[in-house]
């Protein structure tokens, strides 16, 4: 669905670096270059975006 807000092991809020992730991937950055180009150090926080399926459009084609 939507990008969790916190970390489910840490707490960090990770929502935030939703979009910056995104229009990194875009540009032809690497997973962990974009991972570390917004900050994310710690292995829970990098999975939890890393493993985040964008599904709203899938689910929104449904009624």
């Amino acid at each position: 669905m939507i990008i969790p807000v916190r970390c489910i092991s840490c707490g960090t809020p990770i929502s935030v670096h939703w979009d910056e992730y995104n229009k990194l991937i875009e540009e032809g950055s690497s997973v962990k270059e974009a991972l570390d180009a917004i900050g994310l150090e710690r292995f829970c926080c990098r999975g939890a975006v890393m493993s985040h399926v964008e599904s709203i459009d899938i689910i929104g084609r449904y009624k």
